[in-house]
């Protein structure tokens, strides 16, 4: 089974109640079952620990972070390959830096990407995208 790749407005949806979060929760629960490999790079999990902060204070980041440790999400680190990739998008004018850090991630996986975020049309053609409804 691929891997699934998150983009923080998956995690952030989830979070938030919003749209998708359904979504996002289903596929927590079948990577759980399934031992399905998901991943968030570090990049997005510093968008997703911010915004959270920021929406909903410290005591909600606290809550975040304990949410995840007890997820299948695992935060990969941005390493020196990652960023040269990510740079090679935002070079292009695809994406902005955190969502090249993502796409990144999901192609050198070869992993669907998970998201709600309308700007990763752009890399549709090389990318799987699970777009959240």
């Amino acid at each position: 089974m691929k891997p699934l790749v998150l983009d923080a407005s998956a995690l952030l949806a989830l979070l938030f109640d919003e749209p998708g979060a359904a979504s996002v929760e289903a596929l927590m629960h079948r990577a759980a079952e399934k031992e399905q490999l998901m991943l968030i790079s570090a990049v997005n999990w510093a968008e997703v620990c911010y915004r959270v902060e920021r929406k909903l204070g410290g005591g909600a980041l606290a809550r975040a972070k304990e949410f995840a440790t007890n997820t299948p999400v695992i935060v990969v680190p941005a390493d020196r390959e990652m960023g040269e990739a990510a740079a090679a998008y935002k070079t292009a004018g695809l994406l902005g830096l955190a969502d090249a850090f993502v796409a990144a991630l999901a192609r050198s996986r070869k992993a669907d990407l998970v998201t709600a975020d309308r700007e990763f049309k752009s890399v549709e053609s090389e990318i799987k995208i699970l777009w959240l409804k």
